[in-house]
C-alpha cells in the first residue's frame, strides 16, 4: 500500500522546506525491518510503496534447522560461522524451544566461532559465548580469507545461512578440503498474498516508481520471478535499467539483478541508513532541472520543484510535463501529448484539461506556452533555448 508522507513545513519567512526525497516514490521489498526503512525514507520526504517480496518461515517450524542442530550436537564441528544477528539469536531461541538450547551452547562454546561483523558479535555475546574473531568490514569475503589462511583441509565447518545459499563461500571451502554443514536458520518463501507485490511490479513497469530498494537477495529474486510469471520480466528489466533505480543494501543482495544484466547502486556500508543516504544523493542528481520563464524547474517523480518550492502534480500532468521536457523549448503537438497521456483515448480535449490542471499545480502558468493551432512548449529561458536548440 502507498504510504505517502510529504514532510513540507513552513520555515523562516514562509520558505517551504522539504526533504531531499520529496517528489520521489520509492518501492520497499523488505519483509524484515520494512517499517524502519519506510520511516527513514518518509522522513526525507519520499512517498513509499511497500510490498514484501517474501515471507520468513518461523524458525521453530523449520524441520531442516532442527535436523541440522541435532547433527551439530552429535557431531561437533571444528568451526562455526555466524552470519546474521537475527539468525543467530533465532537459532538459539529455536533450540531452547526444542529442549536443545543448553546442549547447543555447550557445543558452540568449545569450537572456533567466527562472527561476521559487530551486530553478530553482539548476538553471540548475548548468548553467553565469545567469538574467536570478527572482521571489521562485515564481509564474508574477509571471513573466507581468514579460514583459507588458517587451512580448512579435513576440518568440519558449520555455516549459518542467512536466508539464501552462499555458493561462492561454501564452494571455496569445499575446494580447499573442508566438510561444510549449512545451518538454515530461517527460510524465505513467496508472500502468501502477492497482490501488493503485483502493485509494486505494475508501478515499476509503468514508471510510477523512481527507485526500488532491496535488502536481501531472495527479495530481488522473488520480484524477478513474479515478473516472469506474469510475462512482465522484459518490461521490468527495461525499467530497472533505465528509469527505476535499483538500490541494494550490499553486493550479495545485488547478485540476482546483476545476473540479469541490471546495474545497481550500493552504499559503502551495508546498512539501511547509508542505503537511504545513497538514495538522497542519487535521485535528486537524476532529476532534470531546466531554466524556464525565469524559474528553475526540477522535474521529479510525482512532483516538481519550482525555485525550490515543492509542487505536487497529478499523474496526467507529470506525463505531459515529461513529454514537453524531452524537447525543451520546442513545440510539442497536441497529438503527441495525447499519446503521452495514460488512457486518454482519442479526444484532444483531454490534453487541454490535463494541461489546465498542470498549470494550476505548478502555480506559474507562464512556464508552459500555448502555441495556437500547433501545441504547447516549455517557455525555456533565451540563453538555454539556444543551447537546447543545438542538441
Amino acid at each position: 500500500m502507498y504510504e505517502q508522507q510529504q514532510r513540507s513545513d513552513a520555515g523562516p519567512q514562509g520558505v517551504v522546506e522539504h526533504g531531499p526525497l520529496a517528489g520521489f516514490t520509492v518501492g520497499v521489498t523488505a519483509a524484515r525491518r520494512a517499517e524502519e526503512l519506510s520511516v527513514l525514507l518518509q522522513r526525507r520526504g519520499a512517498a513509499v510503496l511497500h510490498a514484501p517480496a517474501l515471507r520468513i518461515v518461523p524458525l521453530a517450524d523449520d524441520g531442516e534447522l532442527l535436523a541440522a542442530t541435532k547433527e551439530l550436537i552429535e557431531q561437533v564441528p571444528d568451526v562455526v560461522v555466524a552470519t546474521t544477528a537475527i539468525g543467530f539469536r533465532g537459532w538459539i531461541e529455536a533450540a531452547d524451544g526444542w529442549g536443545l538450547g543448553e546442549q547447543l551452547l555447550e557445543r558452540l562454546g568449545g569450537v572456533e566461532l567466527l562472527a561476521r561483523g559487530p551486530k553478530v558479535k553482539g548476538a553471540v555475546r548475548a548468548a553467553g559465548l565469545k567469538e574467536d574473531w570478527s572482521p571489521s568490514s562485515e564481509s564474508m569475503a574477509e571471513v573466507l580469507d581468514r579460514l583459507l589462511e588458517e587451512g580448512v583441509d579435513g576440518r568440519r565447518v558449520a555455516v549459518q545461512l542467512h536466508g539464501e545459499p552462499l555458493p561462492g563461500f561454501v564452494e571455496s571451502l569445499r575446494v580447499a578440503g573442508a566438510e561444510v554443514v549449512g545451518v538454515p536458520v530461517y527460510r524465505w518463501m513467496p508472500p502468501e498474498d502477492v497482490s501488493p507485490l503485483d502493485r509494486l511490479l505494475d508501478a515499476a513497469v509503468s514508471r510510477g516508481l523512481d527507485a526500488i530498494t532491496f535488502t536481501s537477495a531472495p527479495a530481488a529474486a522473488s520480484l524477478l520471478s513474479r515478473a516472469e510469471q506474469r510475462g512482465l520480466l522484459p518490461e521490468l528489466l527495461a525499467a530497472l535499467s533505465h528509469d527505476v533505480l535499483p538500490a541494494c543494501v550490499g553486493p550479495v543482495t545485488a547478485l540476482p539483478l546483476q545476473s540479469r544484466g541490471v546495474d545497481t547502486v550500493q552504499p559503502e556500508r551495508f546498512r539501511l541508513g547509508p542505503l537511504v543516504q545513497l538514495l538522497c544523493q542519487e535521485l535528486p542528481s537524476r532529476a532534470r532541472a531546466l531554466p524556464v520563464a525565469g524559474y528553475r524547474v526540477e522535474i521529479r517523480g510525482h512532483a516538481v520543484l519550482v525555485d525550490g518550492c515543492l509542487k505536487p502534480v497529478p499523474p496526467a500532468g507529470m506525463s505531459l510535463l515529461r513529454a514537453l521536457s524531452r524537447r525543451p523549448g520546442w513545440v510539442v503537438p497536441r497529438s503527441d501529448l495525447l499519446r503521452a497521456l495514460p488512457g486518454a483515448g482519442r479526444d484532444e480535449h483531454a490534453v487541454e484539461t490535463a494541461m489546465a490542471r498542470l498549470r494550476t499545480a505548478l502555480g506559474a502558468p507562464k512556464l508552459i506556452q500555448t502555441v495556437v493551432k500547433r501545441g504547447y512548449r516549455l517557455a525555456l529561458d533565451p540563453a538555454a533555448d539556444a543551447k537546447y536548440s543545438d542538441e
